[in-house]
């Protein structure tokens, strides 16, 4: 559950990934007043950026790793954990590290006293791009695998946040509030380029680059409740994908572009369901009482991971694509969360809670050679 402040409206859930901004609920500018961390599926860490700059904690959590995302190759995950924090001297400090498949050569890409968060890996998996406060607004940067390099791409009065590299590697996707409500925007991987996606009085977020980079998937508030709409990548022609009174969001491309997933509470509750992008079909995935979410595609579109509280405890399950065959892949007391698959299409990675602490676990599509990858008390290699 999400711990709430109560004078904090939350806004922002990112591509599934647990991103939340925050503003004030006396109608302050976002500009200087969003913050934005936390996790998906579990605790939350909430700050208020200060007028000086200076974060105030309003939430925190023991140390954790989260947002495992494999590299192309499959040969090292990324991911982002704070390991720093200490009760006693409230010492805390958000970091990105690889690691490989097997839980060895744990390496700290960056080890500032800024936070840095939410790494994508390039296409050709080259460079990361990330966010980072390291020269004091949250920006979008790039840096080399090896953690050199690091470049600054976004100059903003406002937190950007990225969700990922288009498909050729040309362009980096973000989420930004400098314009007073969250817009999507684009930018070259060198830093020149900006362009505005959206453009509406609502909150546009849960981006997802479609397979060939010509298309844009998102949920907003627009028309007055959450829809998936689709826009072109250079900003054209939004389109309205759900169209239902209750909401629809956590867009997710099937591979080969055709599909999309996505979560809805259409029938009271939320369910995963996918349609095809020319409107002809519309399949509900998943029928149960309890929440299904954070839709992941297997890579050869026959298979979708996601994350159920179907038994009163979010574990992870495999379905089809056409909702048969479901079956439960975790089974453990804590939260499960965040699946992401091998580009083999073998493995799962993903988040958990279990022995009171939050670390990257990996399983064998069939719920087998469960390993567990990061133990935030063990020591990384600095690049």
């Amino acid at each position: 559950m999400i711990r709430r402040a109560t004078s904090l409206l939350l806004l922002l859930l990112l591509s599934g990934a647990g991103i939340v901004l925050a503003s004030c609920d006396d109608g302050e500018a976002m500009g200087g007043r969003l913050i934005f961390l936390s996790r998906r599926d579990g605790g939350y860490d909430i700050r208020l950026a200060r007028d000086e700059g200076q974060p105030m904690e309003l939430t925190r959590n023991l140390p954790w790793d989260t947002f495992p995302v494999w590299a192309p190759d499959g040969s090292k995950l990324l991911f982002y954990a704070d390991r720093k924090f200490n009760i006693q001297d409230r010492d805390d400090n958000l970091d990105i590290f690889t690691t490989s498949p097997d839980g060895s050569a744990l390496t700290q890409l960056t080890d500032g006293e800024a936070h840095d968060a939410f790494p994508y890996w390039s296409p050709d998996g080259s460079r990361i791009t990330f966010y980072s406060e390291q020269d004091g607004n949250g920006d979008v940067y790039t840096m080399s695998s090896d953690g050199s390099d690091v470049r600054r791409l976004t100059d903003s009065p406002s937190v950007d946040i990225p969700f990922g590299w288009s498909p050729d590697g040309t362009r980096i996707g973000l989420v930004s509030g400098r314009d007073g409500n969250l817009e999507i925007y684009t930018i070259a991987a060198d830093g020149t380029g900006e362009k505005r996606i959206t453009d509406s009085q609502g909150q546009d977020l849960s981006p997802a680059w479609s397979p060939d980079g010509s298309r844009i998937a998102f949920e907003s508030d627009r028309d007055g409740n959450t829809e998936v709409y689709i826009v072109n990548a250079d900003g054209s022609r939004a389109v309205n994908m759900t169209v239902r009174p209750l909401r629809d969001g956590y867009p997710a491309w099937s591979p080969d572009g055709n599909r999309l997933a996505f979560v809805s509470e259409r029938d009271a509750d939320a369910d995963i369901y996918v349609t095809d992008v020319a409107f002809s079909t519309l399949l509900q995935v998943t029928i149960e009482p309890r929440e299904d979410t954070a839709p992941a595609w297997s890579p050869d579109g026959t298979r979708i991971a996601f994350v159920s509280n179907r038994d009163q405890n979010p574990e992870i399950y495999i379905a089809n694509a056409d909702g048969s065959g479901q079956v439960r892949i975790t089974n453990d007391k804590s939260v499960d969360a965040g699946p992401g698959w091998s580009p083999d299409g073998t493995k799962l990675a993903f988040e958990s809670s279990r022995d009171q602490r939050r670390d990257i676990f990996m399983v064998n599509a069939d719920g087998s050679g469960f390993v567990r990858l990061t133990n935030d008390g063990v020591q990384a290699a600095r690049r």
